[in-house]
């Protein structure tokens, strides 16, 4: 019984196809992940760096967490004062920006 489904395993001939057709599905599916998944990904993470590194004083801001304010001042390059509509001043990190709202 065992020699029977060993014996169906085994590919008839002994000729192997071309290596390089071997890998072609592999090489294809790498490329549609890189055009569908990787590439758009390293363009939204540049987009957000791009425009963290350009927030300025009086920019209205939105975090990551939800809070909408005005930037009031840049400390430390890294660190935003934000003031909310209730006149509250937070401190928080540039990464913490998700979006810049228009004016």
């Amino acid at each position: 019984m065992i020699a029977n489904i060993l014996l169906m395993a085994s590919p008839a001939g002994g000729e192997a196809g071309n290596p390089i057709l071997s890998f072609l599905p592999i090489i294809l599916m790498f490329g549609v992940f890189y055009f569908l998944l990787i590439r758009p990904q390293t363009k939204r993470q540049k987009d957000a760096e791009k425009m963290r590194s350009e927030l300025k004083k009086g920019d209205h801001v939105i975090t990551s967490g939800g809070i909408h304010g005005t930037i009031e001042g840049i400390k430390d390059n890294d660190i935003l004062l934000i003031k909310t509509a209730t006149d509250t001043k937070l401190h928080v990190g540039k990464s913490a920006v998700s979006t810049v709202k228009s004016k």
